[in-house]
Parts: structure tokens; C-alpha cells; sequence
């Protein structure tokens, strides 16, 4: 089963190379995934008749007892075979549906394929974690094919609605499959099923899921985005009315049914809004002129049938449900796929301009004319088996005192019977109005005219059509095979079968009423128009979603006004008063009354702390912004002081390391700032700023002490030393923890490190990243004070302050230059490949050799940087998480696992026996990530800035040249 679901998302990327070779027959290639999935399926209805379940588990996360847990059986059969065998059909449509030259089928069919496999994937889910991560991916494609043309407005705007309705509905389900996971232990569904939790946290958890799938399955109040979603082109309008995206709501109710239907609000919930959404849906499908839209609020009301069904628990009801499920997915996909025709044969879906097609159109009349039938509820289709069938399970409900062991009175048995005849007889009429409107020869409308029909293009709802009458007759087979889901609920007043007679009876006296007064409304149209135009009302769950969207968007407008001011100091302030409300108060009210505080081990340590708060006091009371930036290092310098006599040395170099790289940018940066800070009187408003700076460093050190105070148990890495030698090969402890012990953590750390370098970089660079790279050789420079020659001159080793006026250079640093650069670099390569064992690893390395770049730049400015390192610090970051992560995925092709490493000792004679660990090449990639890291720094906060102010002063000395002073 994972197999085939991953084959479906194997194929997608394929799409645009088939795409060059076989234009829009591409889908002919690309339902190869959903026919392997149909032809698997429909080899395994043996072991489902014999009532087999049908398993696959791969251990993934064992301890947050999250596995790839797929299941099948009767319910997820019959789902399967509906998402694969509709799929390949709609896909086969899909080839004569779209233009032989449009653009944008390899984009969407890559989609489409994929919106196949997330809904397969949901289907056979048996971890409803792993269900939620199927469920929002199939919010996520649909929201791509809805909004397949993104020139259109209405496109957009249908394509963000589903997303944001069903995306609400799937959070609240996330929730309740949480909250029924800690009360069960397991998130697994069948063993949810097999012992259901019980209680006040479960009744919520169920009606929390609840949510999810009324929100993904259309009904009130959530209706309203079904119907917007008509907006993408018909084939993905077929496949997400029949078979996926809103049948997954319905799926879950009737996965979770015969253990939960008992659940208080259960069935107060799903019958009021089922019976409503019904009754809704068929009403506005009356109004519509676009027999698109007519469908889709079709789909509407028959959702809310389908849920009521489902939602009622016994087995009559459940054998109905699964045959209504089945004629559903036909019928509605085979309408669909006839309204794609006319579309594409006509130009046009308004019935008020269609007339004459069932002459011009036979077979496609003919093909409709049975969907319709079986959509109607009329014999001898599948349709009406199913709907006979449901109106017998809830004749069981109204009669039998108790609802049938559903714990439903029998006055509400009787009001949902009345409320599905009702909703029947709309589904009457809208069905006649629909093949009326479509296909009639209406005496005040001209024949239009239509293109012939490609065999290949009929040929998807004709097979739909065909099945549906196949299967009409097929009621005791289909009974036998469903029997897997029938035996999980309790029998009813009588025996459950699928047949086209069930004898004389209210069932059959309630078919031939809805034909009739279904078939009186229609005739009575005009009638029926002026009545639904008295009774209409602007009051809509439509407006109500704009205006409630209008007002977030004002809301946002209004607080991004309010806290997105461009200032530092109000951002800050902002988070620092989150940091003390929410943090800080729990803080206080968790402290214990006695804390254990060991103030130093040594007094080196207590006149390294005197001299920080020393130079944090004296860094507040600077005015001079440079002054208070070198302050700032002493605190960071004291830190690694600090680090070194606990016996850390590592932590030390890096702390060094990184508070001399983060001074040189200070410094950088302040070249564009006032030389000192504001000497105005102390306001309220710095009053406050003071105030609340003392109260998130008290704070602070609550959290510390708190924390510090709280341990119990002994810390993890007591047990570090042994398996750092052992597992990781290596003797420095903070080493192995980085590449080996903790390296996810590592490699999660050096992706964010190139996703925010990547931020600033498309923040600042208006252009790449090499477009200001320069050479020396390619420029102008100085060869003597005041004239500029264009000779390239003695190419010499730190040419680049030769570029520099001589009051911008010192000879003394560019002396130091020459000897420090060389062995910078050395150590840093001596840092990078000792580091398993002693001080140093590939991020000290790094930092080192961006130090030395930036004695570099200091040296000779932003061209002896170029010199130094002339490459994309883009490139370069990529390159090194591409080594590491080729590093991590390494190992698996020796049988390994992933980030594992290896040990592997050389003996070279008298050179020595050299001891190499494999994660030595992890720790390049994070080598290189830190370099490219640092370089990106210097060319944004050094040479950009160098190349603003080089630009002012020209022009300034240009106007006052010109006899203009500003």
C-alpha cells in the first residue's frame, strides 16, 4: 500500500519531461499510478469478502508512538476503489479536456496525480496522525487545482476560501485526534475502535473531529466553500465531488461510527446540520442558471444525505451509507464529466442558452440521462438501491423504541426520515432541471451549436454510466462484500440487503412520492422561482465568511500598524513585555521558597563576574555608541573566560570566536550611525524602557534559577563520555555531540543558519550575490594621491589597499595582514580536522576562516575581500549543506543508517596510523556553511556599505565642485 501511494508522488515530477514528449496524453501515462492501485485493489476482494484485513506497519518514531501504520478493509477497500478507478477515468478525460498546446497541463497534472495519491494515502491510513498529514495534503493540492488559473480572480479567491475553511476545520480535528490519542494511549484507529475511550475529554476530542469533517465534507455552516470551488477547471470539479477532498469527511464519520456513534452530540450534530445541509443544498441547486454550479450545490445536499446515513449507526443504515457512497462517487462523477463536454462542445454552461444537445449530443443524453436517474433515486440504478435502502434503515429508527440501539427517540427517527424525503424530492426536481437545462429543445431558445464529441473524450462517463447500471442489478453481490463493515454495528429490526425489491412498502410509497411531487416541482418552475426570489434573503454564510475575512484583514492592518513601525526599540519592547506576561508570571507564581545558589567555585570566577557587571553598568551609561559596543565584548569576552574555568575550552573558542566576528560587524554597521547616542532628558518613555530592561534581566535570572533548581534527575550527559569514544570515535565530548549524539539537531541548526542568510541576502542584494563581486586587475585604481590611472599595474599578494586613498590605510595592519592571514588559515584547517579529538570542529574552523577574511577586508577594503574570496557566499553555503547532507544520506548506502558514522584507521608507517571518523565530512559542510556565512556578512555589512558611503562623498564632492553646498 506505501508503495503505491508513493508511487503517485514518484510520478508527479514527471509530469513536465512527459509533458515535452507526449503533450496532453500525459495523463494517459501518469494514470499508470492510479490503474496499479485499482488493478492491487481489486486482486485483493478475496481476502475482503472473506473479511481480511489487509496490513502494513513501518516503524517510524516509536517513541511518539507515530508509525506508517496502513490499513485496509471492507470501508477502505470500497474508498480505495472509488479514488483509483475514478481517478484513472478523469485522468483519461483529462487528455482531450485540455488543449493541445496549454501551458499549464504539466503543472497541473503533476498536481492532479498527486491530489490522487494524498487521497489514497488518507484512505488507508490506520494512524490518524498519518491520516492528518494525508488530510492536509489533500487541502493543499486542491487548493492548487482550484486556483489552476491564477489570472482569474474568482480562481483565487475559491482557491483561498477551501483552503481557509477546511484548513480551520482540519485543526480542530488535529486536536481532537490528539486529545483521543493521550485518553487511548494510541493513535491508531482500529485500536481506538476495538477499545473507544470513554468520558468528558473524549465526547470533546469526538466532536473536535467532528469539526474536521463537516468543514472538509461541505456541511452547514461550512457549506459555502463547495459551490466556490466550481471555479476550477471540471475534471478536478469530478474528482473532488465523487471521489476526493469532500469524501473524506464522509469517510471519517463512517470510520469512526461503529465505535463513536453513541457519543453525546454525535448524532444531535451531524443529523440536525445533514438534514439541514440536505434540505439547503438542494433549495439554492433549484435557483442556478450554470449547470456546473447546479451540480456542485447537488454535491452539497447529497453530502449532508451521506452523513446523516453514516452517522446513524446501525447496520441497515451502514449498508445503505456504503451503497449510497458508491452511487454517489458514479453518478456525480459521471455529470460532472458531461458538463466538461458541453463546456468545452458549446462554450457556454448557463441553461438559459443551452438547447437542442440531447439531438446534437445522443450518447452523451444517453449518458446523462442515467447519472441523472441514479442521482433521482429511480430503478433500476444503484442510485435507487441505495436510497430504498436508507429510507428502510430509518423507518428501523422512527419505529423502534430507543432508535434501533442507536439511543435516538423515535420522534427523531421519524423528523430525519421526514427531513431525507423532503431533500429527495429537492433532488428530484434539481435533477430534471439539470437535464432539462442542459439538453431540452426549449422553444424560446435557438439551438446551439456544439463540435462533435471525440470517441476518447465520451469515453470516461460512459463507462461511469454503464457501471452504474451494472451495479444496479447487482445489490445481493454488493451486500456479500460489504458484510467486513456491517458485522462492526449491532443488527436491526431486519435483515440488511442491497436489492431493486424490497416488497410492497413505506420505502417504496416514499420513492414513488419523491418522484411525483419532485417531478410536480419542476413543472411548476416558473412558480417555484417566485417563490424562492419572495423568500430570498442577503443573509448568507458567504457574507458572513467575507465579512468576518474583511476583518481579520483590518485587524491585521490595524496591530501590523500599531507594532510594525519600523523601530527596533518598539519590537523589542514588544517581545520583552510578552517575554515578563506570559513567561515571567508563571515564573513567579512557580518559584519554590527555598532555592540552593552557589554564587562561584573560585574567586577567579568572581572577578571575572565583578568585571562584566562592571562593563554591563558602564555599557548603559555610554554615550558614545562605540564605547558601549567594546563594553558589550568585554561581557561576551568575560562569558568565555567564564566557560574556560568551568573546564570548558571549546565553548570558550566559540565564544570568542563568535563575540569578535559579532564586535567586527558592530563596528561595520556603526559607520551608518550618529558616532553618539541622544542626549535628551530622560522621559517617561525612557523611564519606562529602564524599567522594563531591569525588570527582563531580573527575570532572567529567575528563569535560570528556576530551572537550575528544578533538575531532579541526573543529567543526560553524565552518560556522554564512554559512548563519545566508543560510538562516536572521538575524545572531544562536545565534538561527537555536534556530528554524532545530537547531529539532526546540528544539521537543523546549519539550515536555518542559510535560510536567514538567504533572507537578508534577497533583503539587501537587489541583484546576485557575484554581481558585485570585482577583482583588482578589472578596476581603476590609486597609483598615486590624487590621479587615477586605468594601468592595471604590479599584480602583488594584498593588492587591494592599493585601491584605497593613503589616509584610509595603515601599513602597520596590512605588515600584520601579511603574517597573521597564512597562519589563520592554517589553524583553521588544523581546527577542522581535530576537532573529533581536541579543541576546535568544523564551525571554530569556520569562524576562524571568516576571521581571517575579515583581516583581510580590514586590510585593503571590499576589494582585497574579493581578492581573498572570490565566490558566491550563496554557492558556498549551499555546497556546504549539500556535503552535509550527503554526508548524513551516506551511510544508507552501506546498509548504515542515516548521520551514522564510521571508523576507519590507516596505517601509513613511519607517518603514523591516522584515525578518521566519517563525520570529519559532516563537519566540512558545517566548515563551509560558517565561511560562506561570514562572507555574506562582510559583503552586506562591509562592502555595500563601503560602496554607499564611497557614492556619497563623490557626490558631494561633486556639488560642492559645482558651486552648490547643501
Amino acid at each position: 500500500m506505501l508503495a503505491l501511494v508513493i508511487a503517485h508522488f514518484a510520478v508527479a515530477p514527471l509530469a513536465p519531461a512527459l509533458v515535452r514528449l507526449m503533450g496532453r496524453k500525459v495523463f494517459l501515462a501518469l494514470a499508470v499510478a492510479p490503474a496499479a492501485t485499482l488493478v492491487w485493489a481489486l486482486a485483493q476482494t478475496g481476502r475482503v469478502r472473506d473479511e481480511e484485513t489487509v496490513t502494513e506497519t513501518i516503524s517510524w518514531l516509536p517513541s511518539l508512538k507515530f508509525d506508517l501504520a496502513l490499513r485496509m478493509d471492507t470501508l477502505q477497500w470500497v474508498m480505495v476503489l472509488i479514488v483509483s478507478g475514478i481517478g484513472v477515468l478523469v485522468m483519461a478525460y483529462c487528455a482531450w479536456y485540455f488543449e493541445r498546446d496549454d501551458p499549464a497541463v504539466a503543472r497541473f497534472s503533476g498536481i492532479f496525480v498527486s491530489f490522487a495519491g494524498a487521497m489514497l494515502g488518507l484512505v488507508v491510513s490506520d494512524d490518524l496522525l498519518l491520516l492528518y498529514v494525508f488530510w492536509e495534503l489533500t487541502t493543499v493540492f486542491s487548493y492548487l487545482l482550484i486556483g489552476h488559473d491564477p489570472a482569474r480572480r474568482a480562481s483565487r479567491l475559491a482557491a483561498t476560501q477551501a483552503l481557509i475553511v477546511t484548513t480551520f476545520g482540519g485543526l480542530a480535528m488535529l486536536v481532537g485526534v490528539l486529545l483521543l490519542g493521550a485518553l487511548g494511549d494510541t493513535h491508531r484507529a482500529s485500536e481506538l475502535l476495538a477499545d473507544p475511550p470513554s468520558g468528558t475529554a473524549a465526547t470533546v476530542g469526538v466532536l473536535l473531529v467532528l469539526v474536521g469533517a463537516l468543514s472538509k465534507s461541505a456541511l452547514f455552516p461550512f457549506h459555502f466553500w463547495l459551490p466556490g470551488a466550481m471555479a476550477a477547471p471540471t475534471p478536478v470539479s469530478a474528482y473532488l465531488h465523487a471521489a476526493s477532498m469532500v469524501k473524506a469527511g464522509v469517510f471519517l464519520v463512517a470510520l469512526l461510527a461503529p465505535a463513536f456513534a453513541g457519543t453525546p452530540g454525535w448524532h444531535g450534530s451531524i443529523l440536525v446540520l445533514g438534514v439541514f445541509t440536505m434540505l439547503l443544498g438542494g433549495w439554492r441547486a433549484l435557483r442556478q442558471f450554470d449547470i456546473k454550479l447546479l451540480l456542485a450545490y447537488g454535491t452539497v445536499s447529497q453530502l449532508g444525505f451521506l452523513l446523516v446515513v453514516f452517522s446513524i449507526g446501525t447496520r441497515a443504515a451502514a449498508l445503505a451509507g456504503l451503497g449510497m457512497l458508491v452511487a454517489h462517487a458514479l453518478f456525480k462523477a459521471t455529470l460532472f464529466l458531461v458538463v466538461g463536454i458541453i463546456d468545452k462542445s458549446t462554450g457556454t454552461r448557463d441553461l438559459r442558452e443551452l438547447s437542442g444537445l440531447a439531438r446534437a449530443m445522443p450518447v452523451v443524453f444517453a449518458t446523462a440521462v442515467i447519472g441523472s436517474a441514479s442521482m433521482a433515486g429511480l430503478p433500476p440504478l444503484l442510485g435507487f438501491l441505495g436510497k430504498e435502502s436508507v429510507f428502510g434503515a430509518l423507518l428501523d429508527v422512527a419505529r423502534t423504541s430507543g432508535g434501533d440501539g442507536t439511543g435516538l427517540p423515535p420522534y427523531a427517527g421519524w423528523l430525519v426520515l421526514v427531513g431525507i424525503v423532503l431533500g429527495s424530492v429537492l433532488t428530484m426536481a434539481y435533477t430534471l432541471r439539470f437535464l432539462w437545462g442542459a439538453f431540452a429543445t426549449k422553444p424560446t431558445v435557438a439551438p446551439i451549436a456544439a463540435r462533435p464529441v471525440p470517441v476518447g473524450f465520451a469515453f470516461a462517463p460512459v463507462v461511469l454510466a454503464a457501471l452504474t447500471v451494472v451495479l444496479g442489478f447487482s445489490g445481493p453481490a454488493m451486500t456479500h462484500e460489504f458484510a467486513g463493515y456491517l458485522h462492526q454495528f449491532p443488527e436491526g429490526a431486519h435483515h440488511a440487503e442491497l436489492a431493486l425489491w424490497h416488497g410492497l412498502g413505506l420505502p417504496l410509497l416514499f420513492s414513488a412520492l419523491v418522484v411525483a411531487v419532485g417531478a410536480l416541482l419542476f413543472v411548476k418552475r416558473h412558480a417555484m422561482a417566485q417563490l424562492q426570489a419572495l423568500t430570498s434573503s442577503t443573509l448568507s454564510m458567504e457574507r458572513f465568511y467575507r465579512s468576518a475575512m474583511r476583518g481579520i484583514d483590518r485587524a491585521a492592518v490595524e496591530i501590523t500598524g500599531t507594532t510594525q513601525r519600523g523601530s527596533v526599540a518598539a519590537y523589542l519592547t514588544f517581545i520583552l513585555l510578552v517575554v515578563l506576561v506570559l513567561p515571567g508570571v508563571v515564573m513567579v507564581d512557580a518559584f519554590p521558597d527555598t532555592i540552593d545558589v552557589i554564587l562561584w567555585d573560585s574567586p577567579e570566577q568572581a572577578a571575572v563576574g565583578a568585571v562584566m557587571v562592571l562593563a554591563a553598568i558602564y555599557t548603559v551609561r555610554s554615550r558614545r555608541r562605540l564605547r558601549a559596543v567594546l563594553l558589550v565584548g568585554v561581557t561576551g569576552y568575560g562569558t568565555a573566560l567564564l566557560f574556560l574555568l568551568h573546564g570548558a575550552p571549546d565553548l570558550a573558542l566559540t565564544q570568542v570566536l563568535v563575540e569578535t566576528t559579532s564586535l567586527v560587524v558592530f563596528v561595520l554597521v556603526l559607520r551608518r550611525l550618529p558616532g553618539h547616542f541622544t542626549d535628551r532628558p530622560l522621559t517617561r518613555q525612557r523611564w519606562f524602557r529602564m524599567a522594563l530592561g531591569a525588570a527582563v534581566g531580573v527575570a532572567v535570572a529567575g528563569f535560570m534559577i528556576l530551572s537550575t533548581n528544578a533538575r531532579t534527575a541526573e543529567p543526560v550527559s553524565a552518560c556522554f563520555p564512554e559512548p563519545a569514544l566508543a560510538y562516536g570515535g572521538g575524545h572531544n565530548i562536545v565534538s561527537v555531540i555536534l556530528l554524532d549524539i545530537r547531529a539532526w539537531d546540528t544539521m537543523g541548526e546549519i539550515s536555518v543558519l542559510v535560510a536567514a542568510a538567504t533572507g537578508v541576502a534577497s533583503l539587501i542584494f537587489l541583484d546576485t550575490r557575484m554581481s558585485g563581486i570585482r577583482r583588482v586587475r578589472e578596476i581603476p585604481y590609486p597609483s598615486t594621491v590624487t590621479k587615477l590611472t586605468t594601468t592595471p599595474g604590479l599584480r602583488t599578494w594584498l593588492a587591494g589597499p592599493r585601491t584605497l586613498s593613503p589616509d584610509r590605510r595603515s601599513i602597520i595592519f596590512e605588515v600584520v595582514t601579511r603574517l597573521m592571514f597564512h597562519t589563520m588559515v592554517v589553524l583553521s584547517i588544523y581546527l577542522l580536522f581535530a576537532g573529533h579529538n581536541h579543541v576546535g570542529g568544523g564551525f571554530a574552523a569556520g569562524m576562524v576562516t571568516g576571521l581571517a577574511l575579515m583581516v583581510r577586508y580590514l586590510a585593503g577594503g571590499r576589494y582585497e575581500l574579493d581578492e581573498a574570496a572570490p565566490v558566491d557566499a550563496g554557492m558556498l553555503m549551499g555546497t556546504g549543506l549539500f556535503v552535509a547532507t550527503a554526508a548524513a544520506l551516506a551511510p544508507l548506502a552501506f546498509g548504515g543508517e542515516v548521520l551514522q558514522s564510521a571508523q576507519v584507521d590507516f596505517h601509513l608507517g613511519p607517518l603514523g596510523e591516522p584515525h578518521v571518523v566519517t563525520s570529519m565530512f559532516f563537519d566540512i559542510g558545517v566548515y563551509l556553511v560558517v565561511v560562506g556565512l561570514i562572507l555574506d556578512l562582510l559583503r552586506t555589512f562591509g562592502s555595500r556599505l563601503d560602496r554607499q558611503i564611497l557614492r556619497e562623498e563623490r557626490t558631494a564632492a561633486d556639488t560642492t565642485a559645482g558651486g552648490v553646498r547643501l
